[in-house]
């Protein structure tokens, strides 16, 4: 038998242990509740890694419900610039993730179908821990924000918003006789390796509504975020607009959307937008009469009351 000081001595030991696990305990949910905090305080992470050696540019700022914003192509985040510090004084928190191959984001060597972008997406919205956000996507960022809802049954999302989006299809079919015919983009993807600066200046003269319609500054401005773009990632992003059809996509979306497009618009023509809502059970359609591609910059007052009225019901 143990002596009596032996059976104290275990004892002390037992009560150390328990003490010590559960300090240990303690310490695990302050790191957890210290974790939370980085991800939604002052300072944010501005890159988050979706893949072994592939981060992406984040701008993330403002508190409140969460909009999360796609781009278009070939630009960045940066082309929110003038919607952010509205959504943000008006309590949202904005998400804006820039694509890869484009902008700060890395520009690697592979696939830049829509299916990578919608997971690219889940991924960040997986770790900020994103909860009932308003996805909105420009252009082809609107053409993968649908991909992503259809993909990913709308997680982390509760409503979806799409600006000037190159959906259901950029490209003619012999069912599908709007927009742009195949050949166009088959010759912009040739430019794009002969003169890429012309291709975006080209770009460029057609994003608006008249060539007068955005100032020499503001082109200027766009055409800097486009030429930041990989060479590579403009070319391949082009083949998944020209060859990618989401009709079917269309069908699979239930949660409430917003369609704003231009009436002018020579890069997604408005037929377009009324093909997205004939294929959206719950959608909205606002036309901007004044407007081409670049509505949120053409109207961009119009352009952001609607999002914040749509983000706020």
């Amino acid at each position: 038998m143990l002596n009596l000081t032996e059976k104290q001595q275990n004892k002390s030991y037992a009560f150390a242990c328990q003490v010590f696990l559960q300090q240990q305990k303690f310490i695990l949910k302050t790191m957890k509740k210290s974790a939370v905090k980085k991800k939604t305080g002052l300072t944010r992470e501005e890159f988050i890694k979706v893949e072994p050696k592939v981060y992406l540019h984040i701008t993330d700022a403002g508190k409140g419900k969460p909009i999360v914003l796609i781009h278009g192509w070939p630009l960045s985040d940066e082309m929110y610039e003038y919607q952010y510090n509205d959504l943000i004084n008006n309590r949202f928190r904005v998400i804006g993730i820039t694509l890869r191959g484009f902008g700060q984001s890395s520009k690697p060597y592979g696939l830049y179908d829509y299916d990578v972008h919608a997971r690219d997406i889940r991924k960040v919205l997986d770790h900020l821990d994103i909860k009932k956000a308003v996805l909105g996507g420009f252009s082809m960022g609107g053409s993968i924000a649908i991909r992503y809802v259809s993909l990913y049954k709308a997680a982390h999302i509760s409503k979806l918003a799409l600006f000037g989006a190159a959906a259901p299809i950029w490209t003619q079919r012999k069912d599908f006789p709007y927009n742009l015919e195949k050949s166009a983009v088959d010759a912009l993807i040739a430019l794009n390796y002969k003169d890429r600066p012309k291709l975006l200046s080209d770009f460029t003269k057609i994003f608006s509504a008249t060539p007068t319609s955005l100032n020499k500054g503001i082109g200027s401005w766009l055409n800097g975020i486009c030429i930041s773009a990989s060479s590579y990632a403009t070319a391949k992003c082009l083949i998944a607009l020209r060859d990618t059809d989401l009709r079917k996509d269309l069908a699979k979306i239930k949660i409430p959307t917003l369609i704003l497009h231009g009436k002018q618009d020579k890069i997604c023509s408005f037929d377009l937008a009324e093909q997205m809502k004939a294929g959206i059970s719950d959608s909205q359609l606002i036309p901007f009469e004044n407007s081409g591609h670049s509505l949120f910059l053409e109207e961009t007052e119009k352009f952001n009351a609607a999002l914040i009225k749509f983000a706020g019901k």
